[in-house]
């Protein structure tokens, strides 16, 4: 992920117990196209990445957080004409592991908060944030800043064995 996964995520760590830098292990970046496909695409991206950090128990929680906040991405973080489009990818998905933690970040084009909808049982739709909030150990959002524009969406997700 490089120094740009450190600058898109530079606020998240602000708001997370401290972690020494010689703990991060691993991280993985991958482009999504502005397409509904993507969210298959960031599920075989993230079973690929789990199965190659041995964190496969962990693949049912965090797919489904990154379908939700991918999903979220496409439907209302990018302008209407890109959906669909061979547009160059405006959403990227972020993995980033440490010995004790895993974060999951979604950026976007978007400046928009993303706003938790109300539980409508009879609702298609309105439920991905509270599913991101009851999966996750945490979650929250900040803004782009610099030659970045856009919003970062993330969750963070405590590993087997960490009791932080």
């Amino acid at each position: 992920m490089g120094t740009e996964g450190s600058t898109v995520l530079s606020p998240l760590w602000r708001g997370l117990p401290p972690i020494a830098p010689s703990a991060v292990s691993n991280s993985a970046s991958c482009a999504l196209p502005a397409r509904f496909e993507a969210v298959r695409a960031a599920r075989r991206f993230t079973r690929a990445t789990l199965a190659q950090w041995d964190l496969q128990t962990l693949f049912d929680d965090v797919a489904l957080v990154v379908s939700e906040l991918v999903t979220n991405s496409m439907r209302y973080a990018l302008p209407t004409e890109l959906v669909g489009t061979e547009y160059e990818p405006p959403v990227r998905l972020h993995l980033m592991r440490w010995t004790s933690r895993l974060v999951c970040a979604v950026r976007d084009p978007s400046e928009a908060s993303p706003v938790t909808g109300v539980a409508d049982a009879s609702a298609e739709c309105g439920r991905g944030l509270l599913l991101v909030e009851s999966f996750s150990d945490s979650w929250g959002w900040h803004p782009l800043a610099g030659a970045l524009r856009g919003k970062v969406v993330w969750a963070l997700f405590r590993l087997p064995g960490d009791r932080d």
